[in-house]
């Protein structure tokens, strides 16, 4: 049975508010060498019995509906057995 894994980032270029507060706080603690965070979604997803491009073609709609905000979010997905 298909598995995939789903990373969605920001665009390059878009505000990340949660990245900065997380840099904040490794600063504060003392990780002095992080220069920058980006912060994103990492999704499995479990499919039934199909071919593994049954299921890309699945995620990759999956995606552009719902997974990922096409306006300030890029992604990638990978499918394996």
């Amino acid at each position: 049975m298909p598995q995939a894994k789903v990373y969605v980032t920001l665009k390059k270029g878009v505000l990340d508010p949660q990245g900065k507060a997380v840099l904040n706080s490794l600063l504060s603690l003392g990780f002095e060498p992080v220069q920058d965070v980006r912060v994103g979604k990492f999704i499995e997803l479990k499919f039934s019995p199909m071919s593994k491009g049954e299921a890309a073609i699945m995620v990759e709609d999956m995606c552009r509906k719902l997974l990922a905000n096409m306006v300030i979010e890029d992604f990638r997905f990978e499918v394996t057995e």
